[in-house]
């Protein structure tokens, strides 16, 4: 079961929210806040696994409480849930520490996958978010001094070549499978490899070292 804790400040929304996460049985909605600071005491009480984040909120907004809940309950993982798909609220939730930036146009079924992910331990960013991560890393690189980077000890197989290159553009464990016709088990192995051999903790970062070795 996956503990889950709603941030919004739209009470319809969090209540359409839980009606259709109440379909999924390994999924349960244990609380909900409308604001930052109501979603920090929530977390310390009921130690959710994922919470949902909305980004502007009265009182407390969600990259703060993002950012004081990393610190706080780091055992609790965040999605951030918005309408919001400018860059500056992109890396500003990620660099507060949320594990998965998600608009609220995405479908319930990939809500879902990324909750599952991230309450794994994975990250998880929708395709059009992804993109705009690489290309900033891109855009600070090329602003950058020439360094050349360091080569990887041991080098990526063309298997798994192929798996960070999908992991760029944002597809998920499951999207990855099936273009690639192996299992999902299989996906998860290899990415487990490809942050060993890259240095790197998440989907992101590898995302960003592939871009800076010039893998993607």
């Amino acid at each position: 079961m996956i503990r889950i804790l709603l941030v919004d400040d739209q009470a319809l929304f969090r209540e359409g929210l839980r009606t259709l996460l109440s379909v999924w049985p390994e999924l349960e909605v244990v609380g909900e806040a409308g604001n930052g600071e109501e979603a920090l005491a929530l977390a310390a009480e009921l130690k959710p696994d994922v919470v949902l984040m909305d980004l502007r909120m009265p009182v407390l907004d969600g990259v703060a409480a993002t950012r004081r809940l990393r610190q706080e309950q780091p055992a609790s993982q965040v999605i951030v849930l918005t309408t919001f798909d400018d860059d500056d609220y992109i890396f500003d939730g990620l660099r507060a520490g949320a594990a998965g930036y998600l608009l609220k146009d995405v479908s319930s079924e990939k809500l879902v996958e990324a909750i599952q992910a991230t309450a794994r331990g994975e990250s998880f960013l929708q395709p059009s978010v992804a993109a705009r991560v690489v290309a900033e890393f891109a855009r600070l690189s090329n602003q950058a001094p020439a360094v050349r980077p360091q080569p990887l000890v041991e080098p990526l197989s063309e298997r798994e070549l192929e798996i960070l290159r999908l992991v760029a553009t944002g597809a998920s464990n499951k999207e990855i499978a099936d273009q690639l016709f192996i299992t999902e088990g299989t996906v998860k192995n290899h990415l487990t490899n490809i942050l060993g051999k890259l240095g790197v903790r998440d989907r992101t970062q590898a995302a960003l070292r592939a871009r800076e070795l010039g893998l993607v």
